[in-house]
């Protein structure tokens, strides 16, 4: 999955214009219950703004309150003017970009705005990657790191006619040893498919039921 399949497009976005206020901007968050605005010049990007770049500026701007506000514009304050994603990112890759920041916008070529990608929809989508927003049961265990695990593991599904929400594997490196949670629909099998498993020499952890 690449990063423009999570963009929430620019007609959906709120913005600000360069030459706005930061009382606008303050305003336009507050009304929007968003945590940044992207700095648009025309429809070129120029940064993003968010309370924090407003305050740590105001705390050093030697200004009363209402002036910084009604006489400073969004562009002074905006960050991350070379920090941004051009769509074609695989997804996975933006959540250390976001770890620190709630928002990156999504640029072309020419740095004309195309959207942008929150922290939020990178979550939602590791969310779903683990099958969290469907009732089932969940099952962690392990495996021997040898060729044809997988397989193996889909044979015994297909044999015992599970239907699996997630998989998701860990330990990708030189261990010996892999985790596996899998999260599959509730059955009345399920006793006899965990014995199969044990069976094929995976070893079960842990088993969750979804309430």
């Amino acid at each position: 999955m690449f990063v423009k399949s999570i963009m929430l497009p620019k007609h959906k976005c709120f913005t600000i214009s360069k030459d706005e206020t930061l009382q606008t901007a303050l305003e336009r968050l507050e009304e929007n219950g968003v945590d940044g605005l992207p700095v648009l010049d025309g429809n070129k990007y120029v940064g993003i703004i968010t309370r924090y770049s407003i305050y740590s500026n105001f705390f050093t701007s030697n200004q009363a309150k209402e002036v910084f506000l009604s006489e400073t514009a969004a562009e002074e304050v905006a960050t991350h003017q070379n920090q941004y994603l051009e769509g074609n990112e695989i997804f996975e890759h933006t959540l250390l970009a976001l770890k620190d920041f709630p928002l990156l916008a999504v640029v072309d070529a020419e740095k004309n705005f195309l959207g942008i990608v929150t922290r939020f929809d990178v979550l939602e989508q590791f969310q779903s990657a683990f099958g969290m927003k469907r009732k089932g049961v969940r099952i962690a265990f392990t495996s021997v790191e040898t060729e044809g695990r997988i397989a193996r593991l889909s044979e015994i599904a297909k044999q015992f006619h599970e239907s699996i929400i997630s998989l998701v594997t860990f330990d990708e490196t030189d261990k010996l040893v892999r985790r596996i949670v899998m999260k599959i629909e509730k059955k009345d099998n399920i006793d006899k498919f965990i014995q199969k498993l044990e069976d094929s020499g995976f070893r079960v952890l842990d088993i969750d039921e979804d309430n």
